[in-house]
């Protein structure tokens, strides 16, 4: 990195750091993450603790446009006590779609509390860019997924269960063969036995999105 680049980003994290207003805030942190640079990945991570949702999704947006390399500090940081930015750090991991990020996807999808962060873990679960993880290691964890998925479509939150409809759409697209009928049992449990229309149609268009190959 040039002296000058350098110069840049110490003074956007500066700028973060003494920000004196929400807005303030917010600016700074949109300014700081269109840099995208990997030395602004620690202060981006730390605004997501700061209680300012709008500094939170730029935040956010320049983590997931840094893409792996945010991973690691994302998953070392990832808070336990402040909730308020674990579930920001969980949507930016889901919308990376890294692999190392699979267990707490998956942990998430199944007991976090909030309806938001189980939508967002679910939908990033069945998103993962499985090329980047070792071949012998993918059947297992594409089976791991499915099973979380066919727990998520029964979530008494219909948001949480339409985004576990979506990722099983995504995951028949990648999965082995022999999980496709599992996948389409289930989405076609979903249409007969689901109570919201959203969801309903949704799994609908799934089911015709996978069975259109075979009927053409």
């Amino acid at each position: 990195m040039s002296e000058t680049a350098r110069a840049e980003v110490t003074a956007l994290i500066q700028g973060v750091e003494t920000a004196d207003s929400k807005a303030a805030l917010v600016q700074a942190v949109a300014r700081l993450a269109a840099l995208r640079d990997p030395e602004a990945i620690p202060t981006l991570i730390r605004v997501l603790g700061y209680n300012n949702p709008g500094a939170a999704v730029a935040a956010v947006e320049g983590l997931v446009a840094l893409g792996e390399a945010a991973v690691d500090g994302l998953l070392t940081e990832l808070d336990g006590y402040n909730y308020g930015a674990r579930a920001w750090a969980i949507r930016a991991l889901a919308l990376i779609g890294d692999p190392r990020a699979l267990p707490v996807l998956l942990e998430a999808t199944t007991v976090d509390f909030a309806l938001s962060v189980r939508r967002a873990a679910a939908r990033g679960a069945g998103a993962i860019k499985w090329d980047r993880l070792p071949a012998d290691q993918v059947t297992g964890a594409q089976a791991e997924v499915l099973q979380v998925l066919l727990q998520a479509i029964q979530d008494p939150e219909w948001v949480v269960r339409y985004a576990a409809v979506v990722s099983l759409q995504t995951l028949a697209g990648a999965t082995r063969v022999a999980d496709l009928p599992v996948i389409v049992t289930a989405l076609e449990r979903v249409l007969l036995e689901d109570r919201t229309l959203a969801v309903q149609a949704r799994a609908q268009w799934a089911l015709d999105q996978l069975r259109s190959p075979i009927s053409t």
